[in-house]
């Protein structure tokens, strides 16, 4: 489990299919992971095969990603030379800055627009029809692996507010229009729309909102 607070941006050095699946060597500034260890790259709860120190003192470890994996994120476009943000999971006791994050992509964004707003920096990202139903106006939701609060609920999306801290410190300030983006929703908020699931199709309610409302929440 995670938080969203991305701690680490990562290089990736080498790109190469395996019989373990698409591995990936990555280098960053952890000198002390563990083989087996679980890591959030991207967003995207990987396992920790090999690690070592260079002699420079940077860091590295490779992950592998399998078929599902594959088809539930970009990581088959990845190629040598891109960055990925980076996350360990959490301990118990840790303090909670972000939000609870599982490290399982719901589902692929895609960057409508990025532009400038004072001290903010907007970015408007389209998501999956099966996601929207689970956002909330300044509710949570991870991109990239980083725990985001939403601005503002779009008719087919979402739009995220970055400050100065996180562009800096992740990946985020590279987006552009037409990006594709890992996406997981609050697990609160699947968790209760699996819940009322059967209540909505045995009242034949159009929506989750339409269901509350019957009940009066």
């Amino acid at each position: 489990m995670f938080t969203g607070l991305v701690d680490a941006v990562g290089l990736i050095e080498h790109v190469a299919d395996t019989p373990a699946g698409r591995e990936l060597r990555i280098a960053s500034r952890y000198t002390d992971l563990t083989d087996g260890e679980s890591i959030a790259v991207n967003g995207a709860c990987l396992t920790v095969r090999e690690h070592g120190v260079r002699a420079d003192g940077q860091g590295w470890f490779t992950v592998a990603a399998i078929t599902t994996t594959l088809s539930r994120t970009t990581i088959g476009d990845w190629v040598d030379g891109g960055q990925v943000n980076l996350e360990r999971a959490m301990r118990l006791g840790d303090r909670l800055g972000g939000h609870l994050v599982l490290g399982h992509i719901d589902g692929l964004g895609q960057v409508l627009d990025t532009r400038d707003q004072g001290d903010a920096w907007l970015i408007d990202v389209e998501l999956p029809a099966a996601m929207r139903p689970l956002l909330v106006d300044k509710g949570s939701i991870t991109i990239n692996g980083v725990s985001l609060t939403v601005n503002e609920l779009l008719p087919t999306g979402v739009q995220l507010s970055i400050i100065e801290y996180t562009r800096r410190h992740t990946t985020l300030g590279l987006l552009a229009a037409g990006a594709a983006v890992h996406v997981e929703a609050d697990v609160l908020a699947k968790h209760i729309e699996r819940l009322l699931t059967p209540y909505l199709r045995a009242t034949g309610a159009p929506s989750l909102a339409a269901a509350l409302t019957e009940l009066k929440v």
